[in-house]
Parts: structure tokens; C-alpha cells; sequence
């Protein structure tokens, strides 16, 4: 009788405290991204040989949707460009210049000082064989890096794990955000996905004052309190959980250890984060916020390999001008921040940012003012130690050289994923690539 009145209490708490919300919005993601590894002081435990502290970071910056290559990297002297974009092309005075022929966008001013001082190497025309204007499969074949008429399982960053970040601790590959990229899947998964780590206490952002959200973390250390009286039959509300689920005992048990990970977790990240302070004013975006983050988990040492970051907003179909001016002016200014904060950490000399999208734009403007799904377009890649400049060919933009109203592309992305993990990871491309692809000279 005393076990059905503790196991009723303990389901009535569960359901009808704050605990209940609490559980509703973080066990996901933390049974989805394993933390329990962040247990162990991550500062000074890291199991991989190699860490963020002692060796090369990559940062890769995704920008979803299709990002207009031919207004970023833009061609302003072309006269076939003029003609294919009347409306929305841009003159010799709306331009960065970089040189007799090509000029950056106006508002990537963070990125052209960059360029300047010798941190950015711009590669042009990136694309692939067979190019596909889906952003899902396109997306998909830009992280796994395969071809497209291939379907690839697992990313090839996950491949990169595999192949060289065996006994890994799960922070060797930091994705900020609430869902993990294709780029990490891997056979043996690493990583681990966050939000920004004020969000790892147990509710979400502006929602509830500080109280009630003290009263949630109590909660969380409430449920991980020994309680003898306990059943398998209490564990219904982990069905609602997603994923796959492998654990040993009741799944109640499962639950309070997980609720024991996601907070120690929650504690972990946000010590780390709070080891260093901001050294550079980021825009207030989301890139901004999350390239900001990054800089405070690796001024704080978390021994991470990879982060992995998003914008989006670039599926340009209807008047494209103002929005990707907006976005371009985060992008240069959340670079440059970075760029910044790595310097006044001393970190500057070891970490590398590389950009991608899935691909560029058609060159005709449409109807609306805005561009359609197209092909190839430049890539970004910034550090101290990237041979600056202009890398690769800038595409033909002369009708009969088109495909399909498209460029063709001139590099192949895999190039430069080679030149990256060849030159900055230290590790053989192509078990991990599954070919060998011409080394980009960037690094």
C-alpha cells in the first residue's frame, strides 16, 4: 500500500508541478544529444588527444536557403550581368572593390576588412556535378559530401569522428542550435546539440520569473533525490519522449537519470561559458548570438573540435534586395566579431571559420524582384592562418556558358572540405571524403 501511495505521488508530481512543463520542453533534447559525458569536468578531463584547447577548431557556418553568390562575390563590371539583372544588380558604387572586375557587397564591410588584413580567403564558383535545386538534397548532399546521385547516411564530419576521434569525449563537435546537422551523423555519433546556455536551466526563455524558474531546477533535483518506492509501471510519460530510447531498469529510473544529466549538463555549459567574458560588440542576431557563444565555450576551454552554426533567411525568391542586404550586414559584422574575440583571447591562431550554402542563385532576376534556386556560388573561409584572396575561377556568366540559367560551378565543395581536413584537421581526406579531390591552396 505504501508503494502505490509513493508511486502515485511521485506521477502526480511529475504531472502536475512545474516539473511538468520543465519536462516537456528540455528532455528532448538532451535525450536526443547525449551529455551525460559532460558529467566530468570537461576542462580538465577531455579524453581526445587532440582538443579545442591544444589544437585546430573549425567553425562552420552554414547559410540557409541559397545564398545570391552573384550579389555577394559580385561580378559589377560584367556586362552580362547588368543585362540579367536590371533591377537588381549592383554598380561599381554599391560594391566593395576588390579588384578591376569583382567587388563585395556594400554591407559586408566586417568581411571586406577582413579580406584587407589578410583572414579571408574568398573561393569562387563552388558547386558540384550535377547540381540539385532541392535545399533538402542539396543540403543533404553538402554534408555528406557525396555525390548526387548517391544517398549518404552519415555526414562528413561524422566520418571525420570515426575515423579519428576514437574514445572522443561528445563535445568534441558543438552544434549551437536544437537539432543536430546531417554533417555530424556518423557510426559511432559525437557531438551535442545547444541552444544558447541560459536556456539549459528548465525553462524556456521569457517564460516564467526568476522564482518559478528556481522552483523547476529544485524540481529536477527533487526527482534525483533516492526514493526506494518505485515501480516499472511509473514510467508512462517517456513514451511521448523522441527518439530511440535504450536503457536498463524501469524507465522512470531512465528518467531521473536523464533529468540527473540534463542538469549537471545545464550547470556544466554554463560554467564553461562563464569561464571568459565577450571581447567584441556582435550583432543582435542569431548568428550574432551564436557566434558569440562560441567564442565564450572556447575562451572557456571546452575541448571542442568542431562548432557548427546556422543563418538563415536566404531563399531570396521576392524582393531580395533588402533582405539580403540585412543578412550580409550580420554576416560581416558577426565575422568580424568573432575574428575580434579570438584575437583579444589569444585563440586567433587556431581557430578557422568556413562558410557554405547549398547553393547560389539563377543569374536572371525574377519577376518579383528576388532569385531562384541556382548553383554554384563563393565560400568564406577566415583565420590567421588561411592564405588570403581570391582562390579558384569566378564562372562565365556569357548565356551559352550557362546551364540552364545557371553557372557552372568551377571548384568542387569537396576541394575545399580536402584543403580543410588535410591542411587545418591534420587528418587523410579521403577516408572521408571517399576519393581523393584536388587540394584547395587555403591553408
Amino acid at each position: 500500500m505504501k508503494k502505490e501511495i509513493t508511486l502515485h505521488t511521485r506521477r502526480e508530481f511529475l504531472r502536475s508541478t512545474v516539473l511538468g512543463s520543465a519536462l516537456s520542453w528540455t528532455l528532448p533534447t538532451f535525450l536526443a544529444n547525449t551529455f551525460s559525458a559532460l558529467q566530468a569536468e570537461a576542462v580538465d578531463k577531455a579524453t581526445q588527444a587532440a582538443t579545442g584547447r591544444d589544437s585546430s577548431i573549425l567553425v562552420v557556418l552554414q547559410m540557409a536557403g541559397g545564398n545570391d553568390g552573384l550579389n555577394t562575390l559580385v561580378p559589377y563590371s560584367n556586362d552580362y550581368y547588368h543585362r540579367a539583372r536590371p533591377r537588381i544588380g549592383l554598380g561599381e558604387k554599391q560594391v566593395l572593390r576588390v579588384n578591376d572586375e569583382l567587388g563585395l557587397h556594400a554591407n559586408l564591410a566586417g568581411l571586406k576588412d577582413l579580406y584587407d588584413s589578410g583572414q579571408i580567403a574568398v573561393i569562387q564558383g563552388v558547386g558540384y556535378p550535377n547540381p540539385n535545386r532541392s535545399h533538402f538534397r542539396s543540403t543533404e548532399i553538402w554534408q555528406t559530401a557525396c555525390d548526387s546521385e548517391k544517398i549518404e547516411q552519415h555526414g562528413w564530419l561524422g566520418r571525420y569522428f570515426d575515423n579519428t576521434c576514437s574514445g572522443c569525449d561528445p563535445t568534441v563537435a558543438v552544434s549551437v542550435g536544437r537539432q543536430m546537422p546531417l554533417a555530424f551523423a556518423a557510426k559511432n555519433p559525437k557531438g551535442v546539440s545547444l541552444d544558447n546556455p541560459e536556456n539549459y536551466r528548465f525553462m524556456p526563455p521569457g517564460r516564467g520569473k526568476g522564482n518559478e524558474r528556481a522552483r523547476a531546477e529544485e524540481s529536477f533535483r527533487k526527482l534525483n533525490q533516492p526514493e526506494e518506492e518505485m515501480t516499472e509501471s511509473a514510467g508512462s510519460t517517456i513514451d511521448a519522449l523522441h527518439g530511440p530510447i535504450r536503457h536498463i531498469g524501469s524507465p522512470l529510473d531512465f528518467l531521473e537519470r536523464t533529468a540527473m544529466d540534463a542538469q549537471m549538463s545545464s550547470e556544466q555549459i554554463r560554467a564553461i561559458a562563464g569561464r571568459t567574458d565577450n571581447h567584441a560588440t556582435y550583432p543582435a542576431s542569431q548568428l550574432g548570438n551564436s557566434l558569440k557563444l562560441v567564442a565564450k565555450l572556447i575562451g572557456g576551454s571546452l575541448p571542442t573540435r568542431i562548432f557548427y552554426v546556422s543563418q538563415g533567411g536566404y531563399d531570396t525568391h521576392t524582393n531580395q534586395t533588402g533582405a539580403h542586404e540585412r543578412l550580409l550586414k550580420d554576416l560581416g559584422d558577426a565575422m568580424k566579431a568573432f575574428a575580434e574575440d579570438m584575437k583579444e583571447q589569444g585563440n586567433a591562431s587556431h581557430v578557422l571559420l568556413m562558410t557554405f550554402s547549398e547553393f547560389g542563385r539563377r543569374v536572371a532576376e525574377n519577376a518579383s524582384g528576388g532569385t531562384d534556386h541556382g548553383a554554384a556560388a563563393p565560400m568564406f573561409v577566415m583565420g590567421e592562418k588561411v592564405k588570403a584572396g581570391l582562390a579558384g575561377k569566378y564562372p562565365s556568366l556569357e548565356p551559352g556558358d550557362l546551364f540552364q540559367g545557371d553557372l557552372k560551378y568551377t571548384v568542387d565543395f569537396r576541394s575545399v572540405y580536402a584543403a580543410v581536413l588535410e591542411g587545418w584537421l591534420k587528418t587523410k581526406s579521403e577516408p572521408i571524403l571517399g576519393r581523393r579531390f584536388p587540394l584547395l591552396p587555403i591553408v
